[in-house]
């Protein structure tokens, strides 16, 4: 095999069995708005510090689900290695449960699944604390060396799918409603090679409707260029160790536009996303200016990260340079791993953070409202905090049901575990609290993630798992068991989720903006399933309401530009809200949702 020499410091400092969880079962009503069905459920366990003797605000519980991660690791240091992981928690059959999708490796460096360890994994929640193998019935196991996930009901048939993105090859698994997948690429025309690049290498994607005509979108993320017979070779005390971005070819990310009957056309260069190659890691969106339009920030290893800004009818520009989202606060090109698009402060505009290695923090850009972005790194205490840290894949969501979302960071090293008396390669997961007032708290050991050994931690998803109104927790970590984190946080805080159907617009309502109004906050949120590195969270869009239980008033702008309105709403459930068939049935929508 040839390989390239690079005499080097390898990448490291930029300066030098069955899930058996037992759930609490929680009581559950059933009612419907507009032939709706709510689901019901509350929960509270008080956990307590250690230390301090008094609650820890936000805590939750390891179990375990029989899924290792298999990147088959080898001396070469191949580079997609290090990068697997990717994570979904979704609904795969509508009985109303969480579900969890993990994305496997494959043999090196053939990129075949060889062996059953290799497949990918869909675990169906069973409702009772227990989650079940169903990988081979539903055909999602795989052929190749997959990386990331992103879930979304392309087809608007009512069930999600899945489009997978790996090494040198994706996949789109069509969901068709019986617990079974088929695998659709080629009909789909997502198969295509790149004729100047060649095979690229996917590390997600995102799925959004760009041009508001009611169907989904995808956008692709793609890595850097690899070849396994080119291989650089990297030495540190000897011994190669994975190597720099620097020694690989940027690639460009793709956009493929959905005419909802299961074909997409790329439309990459006519968009303008393909002039700007990358070595993206992550992506995001978020409607950042206001103006109907879905927008993408993708993050970039050791380049400048990329702010897609939609003009509308399909055209992009990209403008991180001058919205202020390009570079960290010193300038410096960082290695940007995953990332999340959603308003952090309660002020109306979406903000985004991302996450890097050890020294290079994880940044917090926060959206001003006038077309460009402030980093808030430093005055919320993220850098000093986050410096030490490695991290992979953020998550913005509020774990404590307080008003004020929080981040969750899964943690971990690029690095081999050669490095490990060089650098910490293995890491615990952390949340970063909002304290409501621009600044966050990090807590580790105190939310109980040091309860389990330090890992290189990979991809992560969030979602209700069971039912309880507190937002769980699923980690991959290579070569190492995955990892369920059950929120059972203190308190009585009260919650409320919204699962948005649309009609006129995609039926996943991606894209839809939702603004909540209660007694003593007023918060937003908008429809996504793309967070974190590699990983996809498609559950309802989670609102805590701390001591309010009752949301006065819920405005939802939908992408088709309808804008309903719900009024008198109690909290503490799942309410599943149908978009209005015209915009002008809105206000009757509302009317009915309020009795």
């Amino acid at each position: 095999m040839a390989t390239r020499r690079a005499e080097t410091m390898p990448r490291g400092k930029p300066s030098g069995p069955r899930f058996h969880a037992h759930f609490v079962k929680a009581a559950r009503t059933a009612s419907t708005i507009g032939g709706a069905a709510v689901l019901a459920a509350l929960l509270s366990v008080p956990f307590w510090g250690q230390s301090r003797g008094q609650a820890v605000p936000i805590h939750f519980s390891y179990r375990p689900i029989a899924f290792v991660l298999n990147n088959c690791e080898t001396d070469i240091r191949y580079a997609p290695e290090t990068m697997a992981g990717g994570v979904a928690v979704f609904d795969h059959n509508n009985d109303g449960r969480l579900d969890v999708f993990f994305t496997n490796g494959a043999e090196m460096p053939p990129l075949k699944k060889t062996s059953a360890k290799y497949w990918n994994r869909l675990f169906r929640n069973n409702g009772d604390g227990t989650f079940t193998d169903v990988t081979e019935i539903a055909g999602l196991a795989g052929s190749g060396y997959d990386t990331g996930v992103a879930v979304g009901d392309y087809n608007n048939d009512g069930y999600e799918d899945l489009f997978v993105g790996g090494v040198h090859h994706s996949a789109l698994y069509r969901n068709n409603g019986d617990g079974t997948f088929t695998d659709v690429t080629a009909q789909a025309g997502l198969d295509k090679p790149d004729a100047e690049y060649g095979p690229l290498w996917s590390v997600g994607g995102v799925w959004l409707d760009v041009d508001n005509d009611g169907n989904l979108d995808l956008f692709v993320t793609n890595y850097l260029g690899w070849d396994p017979n080119k291989e650089p070779s990297c030495l540190y005390d000897g011994k190669r160790e994975y190597c720099h971005p620097k020694y690989y070819k940027s690639t460009p990310d793709r956009l493929y536009l959905g005419d909802g009957k299961g074909k997409f056309t790329d439309v990459s260069a006519s968009s303008g996303i393909r002039k700007h190659p990358g070595k993206g890691m992550g992506a995001a969106m978020a409607d950042f200016d206001g103006d109907g339009w879905m927008d993408i920030f993708v993050t970039n290893d050791k380049l400048a990260n990329f702010l897609f800004h939609n003009l509308g009818r399909g055209r992009f520009r990209e403008i991180a340079l001058e919205a202020g989202v390009a570079y960290p606060g010193d300038g410096r090109e960082v290695s940007g791993m995953g990332s999340d698009f959603r308003d952090i402060d309660n002020d109306g505009y979406p903000d985004i953070v991302f996450v890097a290695l050890p020294d290079e923090t994880f940044p917090l850009y926060r959206n001003t409202g006038k077309g460009y972005f402030d980093d808030a790194s430093t005055r919320s205490q993220l850098n000093r905090l986050s410096r030490p840290m490695g991290g992979y894949s953020p998550e913005i969501y509020d774990f404590d049901n307080d008003g004020w979302k929080d981040i969750f960071v899964s943690r971990g090293h690029v690095e081999s575990l050669n490095m490990e008396g060089r650098d910490q390669v293995n890491q615990p997961n952390t949340v970063f609290r909002n304290l409501a007032n621009g600044t966050f708290s990090a807590l580790t050991g105190e939310a109980g993630f040091a309860t389990q050994p330090a890992r290189r931690h990979r991809g992560s998803a969030v979602g209700d798992l069971d039912g309880d109104g507190r937002l769980d927790l699923v980690v991959s970590a290579l070569a190492e068991p995955a990892e369920i984190w059950l929120n059972d946080s203190p308190g009585k805080n009260h919650w409320l989720e919204l699962k948005l159907v649309g009609t006129t617009s995609n039926r996943d309502g991606i894209g839809a903006a939702i603004k909540v109004t209660s007694k003593h906050h007023v918060q937003y949120n908008h429809v996504t399933t793309a967070a974190g590195y590699a990983s996809s969270s498609a559950g309802p869009v989670h609102f805590g309401l701390g001591a309010d239980d009752m949301a006065g008033l819920i405005e939802i702008r939908w992408p088709s530009g309808a804008v309903q309105r719900l009024t008198g709403v109690k909290c503490d459930r799942v309410l599943e809200v149908r978009e209005p068939a015209h915009p002008e049935t809105a206000a009757s929508a509302a009317g009915k949702a309020s009795k």
